[in-house]
């Protein structure tokens, strides 16, 4: 099991943002800088929790984002925006880049919550399932 959290404010750009341009008559796809940003804001505070070895078997994954609550009553769900699948992706694709599992596929099962909080950062939480 690996378990930490990520004091940060999150990002809320995600990986769906990404640009298309024109080139010889075929489109690519590239980052804007805001996402490249995110990613190496993420790429950074993951480094530090980085594991000895990639799990090699299926895993639940955990994440709790903890926006800042502003306004907001700490651990309130936050129900806006951006959507916990978008915000997902991108993490999960750092966290493969990272080094956590040999691919994203292994996470197999997921429990995914935002809100509110006095304390902003992302807490993740890596379960193999056969410890469940």
């Amino acid at each position: 099991m690996t378990e930490f959290f990520m004091p940060m404010i999150p990002p809320t750009v995600t990986g769906q943002m990404h640009k298309v341009r024109v080139q010889n008559g075929k489109p690519q796809f590239y980052d804007p800088d805001e996402v490249k940003a995110a990613k190496e804001k993420l790429i950074g505070e993951l480094y530090k929790h980085r594991i000895m070895g990639p799990y090699h078997e299926g895993v639940r994954l955990i994440v709790k984002w903890c926006f800042p609550r502003g306004r907001h009553p700490d651990g309130a769900y936050r129900c806006t925006k951006p959507d916990t699948d978008n915000l997902q992706k991108i993490l999960k694709d750092m966290m493969t880049l990272v080094g956590f599992w040999l691919d994203d596929e292994l996470v197999c099962s997921e429990i995914v919550e935002k809100f509110w909080a006095e304390t902003p950062g992302i807490y993740i939480k890596i379960i193999p399932i056969r410890e469940m």
